[in-house]
């Protein structure tokens, strides 16, 4: 195992042992029995024991699943922390003994970590209140199904004056904590282009028009938004990942379906993106003789942390892993719910690095993996920021 940086062997040689063997159980636990958006009931369950364990009155049924406690004085805004409890639909393939006992279920983005980590800085939290009102929140169906929406519905940010949360993050080094003073993460757009032909026989295509063509180009012309009519110094994507058509090898199928996704940092980019797309694909299919039609939703916007509780934060952070080990220009197009919140109250969201040694563990991947020194390396900053912030705000 190669060597952590002085800082980080030492705090993590000072935390104390039967904490980080807790946290490494915890998240393991829930690793072994992963459940999709809104299905949540064991996680939640065990989430809700251990908020009771401390005294709390956890409320369930937030949002269908989801889990909330109330902590500490009432009056004044809340300092909200979030963490996600949602799987991803993988067949898991890490072959570790806490794998998946969930058959097309599998944690592959870092969830479990996360929970664990909320749960051990509520309990060190509770145990020394900050001196303000907090709220520990376990958000269901953070990976595209609108959970943070619908906690925002079901009244997660009433009396809240703040909200944190973090990411666990492989493509950070472990020991590395990564922020963002613009967007540390992308919005997400979701889109569906429906293209549809007359239809024919696979060996007469002259006497029809092509819908499986049409798709092909529709695919490739797409590609130019990106290249072409995105600023080389902004960022976007735009990526089909499901394509459905056809019955059979010789026929040309009268539709064929394409679903893809769209991110962005920047507002202007955001809202440019659904014209630009929709006018690409409705020219390609004309140019091919076929018709299309798009349904185009934005899931969330872009993570965009507030400058003050950022500083804040960035300064707890510099105290517990060194200044040597703060990353202030870390961001991916990959989305997060989390953007929900800091929409409406100040906040701050960072990444916590738990790269694993050797091969990359990507985040969906069927072999995803973090190191669970990170777990404790998450608390110490989590528990940090959160009392300074409450102490601030």
């Amino acid at each position: 195992m190669p060597p952590l940086p002085p800082r980080i062997e030492t705090l993590l040689a000072e935390f104390p042992a039967a904490e980080l063997a807790s946290l490494s159980e915890t998240r393991r636990d829930f690793h072994a029995h992963p459940e999709l958006a809104y299905e949540e009931t064991r996680t939640a369950g065990v989430v809700a024991s251990r908020l009771s364990s401390l005294g709390l009155a956890p409320r369930t049924g937030v949002a269908r699943t989801g889990v909330w406690a109330d902590a500490g004085p009432k009056d004044g805004g809340r300092l909200l922390l979030r963490a996600d409890m949602d799987a991803l639909p993988l067949e898991e393939a890490t072959g570790h003994p806490f794998a998946s006992r969930n058959a097309g279920r599998m944690h592959a983005c870092g969830h479990d970590g996360h929970m664990a980590i909320g749960l051990a800085v509520a309990e060190r939290l509770v145990r020394s209140s900050p001196g303000r009102g907090l709220r520990f929140l376990y958000q269901p169906a953070e990976e595209g199904h609108g959970g943070a929406e619908a906690c925002v519905r079901d009244g997660a940010l009433e009396g809240v004056g703040a909200a944190l949360g973090l990411h666990l993050w492989s493509q950070v080094p472990l020991g590395k904590i990564g922020f963002n003073r613009g967007a540390i993460m992308a919005a997400v757009d979701e889109f569906t282009i429906e293209i549809e032909g007359p239809g024919g026989h696979g060996a007469m295509p002259h006497e029809t028009a092509d819908s499986i063509l049409a798709a092909a180009r529709v695919v490739e012309s797409l590609q130019s938004v990106v290249s072409r009519e995105v600023s080389p110094l902004d960022s976007a994507v735009v990526t089909i990942g499901r394509i459905q058509g056809g019955t059979a090898f010789n026929i040309i199928p009268k539709s064929v379906t394409l679903h893809g996704t769209a991110r962005s940092f920047t507002a202007e980019t955001g809202r440019a993106l659904p014209e630009k797309i929709a006018r690409i694909v409705h020219g390609t299919a004309a140019a091919c003789g076929v018709t299309a039609r798009i349904r185009y939703e934005r899931l969330n916007g872009a993570t965009v942390s507030d400058p003050r509780i950022l500083d804040i934060v960035i300064e707890s952070a510099v105290r517990i892993v060194g200044d040597e080990n703060v990353v202030t220009d870390t961001r991916t197009l990959a989305g997060e719910d989390m953007a929900s919140y800091l929409e409406r109250v100040p906040g701050c969201f960072f990444f916590v690095g738990c790269a694993p040694e050797g091969e990359p563990r990507p985040h969906h991947s069927p072999r995803f993996d973090l190191d669970e020194r990170a777990l404790g390396i998450g608390v110490a900053v989590l528990e940090a920021a959160a009392r300074e912030v409450a102490r601030q705000i």
